[in-house]
This record gives C-alpha cells, structure tokens and sequence, in this order.
C-alpha cells in the first residue's frame, strides 16, 4: 500500500468567511459567497479563516450547548449556587 498524504485543505485559504452563532451558542465558519443556513446568524468578524477562527478562540470559552447551560443554571439556583453561560448574544 502507497503512503498515504493528508493536506490541510484550508491551508492558505484567502476567502473570506463569516462567524457563525447558533440558538445554542455553537459557532461556525461559513463562506461569505454561501447562504446562511436555517437556524444560524452572523456574528463576529468577516475575514479571512484565521481572523474568523480567533474571533471564536476569544469568545467561545463554554463548549456546552446554551440548553444544558440553562438547565444546570435552573438546578443550581434552586441550591442557591449560580454559573456563568457562554451566551453569543453578551459576546
């Protein structure tokens, strides 16, 4: 069997993309020239991958989805205790 030989496909990627948030506080990239899908909106910068994906290194700090968040939020207040969520909307 030959080797096999992985590339980054973005790698040197010049396109422009936008920042992408959903209900659940998920980001994504998604290419300025492509519809944005159902269920997703701007936020953040446009630019290039790099400026995109640094946006999102600073402001997606909370890997859980805003429901689980809120649930765990409603269980805690209910001790007395509180947390903070990841919410894109104070980003």
């Amino acid at each position: 069997m030959g080797d096999c030989v992985v590339t980054d496909s973005f790698e040197g990627d010049t396109r422009d993309y936008l920042v992408l948030v959903n209900d659940e506080g998920q980001y994504s990239l998604w290419p300025v020239l492509s519809a944005i899908p159902r269920g997703w909106r701007a936020t953040g910068p446009q630019g290039v991958r790099t400026v995109c994906l640094c946006w999102i290194d600073e402001h997606w700090t909370d890997m859980r989805p805003l429901s689980l968040v809120r649930q765990m939020e409603e269980r805690l207040a209910g001790r007395g205790e509180t947390c903070q969520a990841n919410d894109p909307d104070r980003s």
